[in-house]
C-alpha cells in the first residue's frame, strides 16, 4: 500500500507534465485519502495558500515555476453506488481517465466510449469538461465532490451546479477555489452509439462492423487517436492546445463562403457556430513547423510538441505567434485549452 501522504520540497516537475518541460515546485503534496485535505491545507506547509492541483499533467504548460504549492491526489478507488439500469459509478479524482473508461465498459456500461484514450485523471475531466468525437463528459456527470480550502467545506455539486460549457466549468472559471476529490457518473447499460463526428463512423465501417458495441466504438476512437496524435511518452505534448473557436453564425457563414473547405459545426445554439481551429492553423502554414525544439505536430495542427529540450516559454511564445497569425488572417481569436502557469495569455 502506498503512503497516505508524501511531501516533496523543491519538487522537479519535468516528469509530471506531458509536455516534458523543466520546472520545479516549492512544495508538492501527494495525498491518497482526500479526508486528509483539511488538516494538510490548514497546516504550516500550506499556510493557507491555495494549491495548484496536479492530475496527470496533461493539461498544463509551465511557462515558469509555480509559486504556489502543488497537490496531487493519488486515490484510485472505483465503486458502483447504484447498480440500476442507469448505474451511478464513483471514482476518486486520482484514477487515470482512460483506465476508468475501460473499467466502465468492462462493467457493461455505455456513454464514455467516445472519450477513450484522453490523457489525464478523473478529477480533471469535469474541470475541463473534456470532449471528443461529439461527446462531452458533462452528459454523464451525476455529481462532483470537492473540498473548498478557503472555507474548509466539503461540497457535492450536481451537474447543473457545475456550470458546464465548452471546455469550461465552474472549476475552471475559478481554478484555485476547489479541489475536486471524486466524481460520480450516471451511465446507461444501453445507448445508441454516437458515430457522426470526425470520421468515427468511417473508421468503424472500414472495419466491416455494422452494429458496433460500445467497446468497438472505443477501439475505433483509440485507433484514430493513436494515428493522429503523438504519444506524449515519445514526443512531449498536451494534446489539442487550442479550443475550437465558437463565433456568431453570421461570421462563420461569411468565413465558410470565403473558404469553402473550412469545417463549420453547430455551436450549441442557433446563434453560434464552432470552427475547426486545426483547419485555421493549418491554413496559416503551421503544421509541422519547428523553432528549435518547440514545434507543431506534423500529424495534427492543433498539437504543440516538445522535440526534446523546449522550455515552457518557447512553447508559449510559439502558441502566441500561431494565434496571432490566425487572428491576422481570419479575424478569429484562439484560446488555449491547457492551463498556462507563469504567464497570461
Amino acid at each position: 500500500m502506498s503512503e497516505p501522504l508524501r511531501l516533496f520540497h523543491n519538487a522537479p516537475l519535468q516528469a509530471r507534465n506531458t509536455f516534458g518541460v523543466a520546472a520545479s515546485a516549492p512544495l508538492l503534496a501527494e495525498v491518497q485519502d482526500a479526508s486528509a485535505l483539511p488538516g494538510l491545507l490548514s497546516g504550516p506547509e500550506f499556510a493557507g495558500r491555495s494549491p495548484l492541483v496536479l492530475g496527470g499533467g496533461s493539461n498544463l504548460l509551465f511557462v515558469a515555476d509555480p509559486v504556489q504549492p502543488l497537490l496531487a491526489l493519488t486515490g484510485r478507488n472505483i465503486r458502483v453506488v447504484d447498480d440500476g439500469d442507469r448505474a451511478i459509478v464513483r471514482a476518486d479524482a486520482g484514477v487515470q481517465w482512460h483506465a476508468f473508461v475501460l473499467d466502465t465498459l468492462d462493467r457493461g456500461l455505455c456513454g464514455l466510449e467516445n472519450l477513450a484514450l484522453i490523457p489525464g485523471t478523473v478529477g480533471a475531466a469535469p474541470i475541463q469538461n473534456i470532449g471528443a468525437y461529439g461527446v462531452e463528459v458533462r452528459e454523464f456527470v451525476h455529481a462532483v465532490e470537492a473540498f473548498e480550502p478557503a472555507t474548509s467545506r466539503w461540497l457535492r455539486l450536481d451537474a447543473d451546479a457545475c456550470a458546464f460549457g465548452y471546455r469550461d466549468s465552474l472549476f475552471k472559471q475559478d481554478p484555485d477555489r476547489f479541489v475536486v476529490t471524486a466524481v460520480e457518473f450516471a451511465l446507461p447499460r444501453q445507448r445508441a452509439p454516437r458515430l457522426d463526428y470526425a470520421g468515427l463512423g468511417d473508421e468503424i465501417a472500414a472495419s466491416g462492423i455494422t452494429a458496433p458495441t460500445s467497446r468497438q466504438v472505443a477501439d475505433a476512437v483509440i485507433a484514430i487517436r493513436r494515428r493522429k496524435l503523438p504519444d506524449p511518452a515519445v514526443l512531449g505534448n498536451a494534446g489539442s492546445f487550442f479550443k475550437n473557436p465558437i463565433v456568431p453564425a453570421g461570421q462563420a457563414l461569411a468565413l465558410a463562403d470565403a473558404h469553402p473547405r473550412l469545417p463549420v459545426f453547430g455551436g450549441g445554439d442557433d446563434a453560434t457556430r464552432k470552427l475547426s481551429a486545426a483547419w485555421l492553423i493549418d491554413a496559416c502554414g503551421w503544421k509541422g513547423h519547428r523553432d528549435g525544439d518547440a514545434g507543431v505536430a506534423a500529424s495534427h495542427a492543433l498539437v504543440l510538441v516538445n522535440h526534446g529540450a523546449a522550455s515552457g516559454r518557447q512553447l508559449f511564445d510559439l502558441a502566441r505567434r500561431i494565434a496571432g497569425s490566425v487572428h491576422d488572417r481570419f479575424g478569429i481569436a484562439l484560446e488555449p485549452e491547457p492551463r498556462v502557469v507563469g504567464a497570461r495569455w
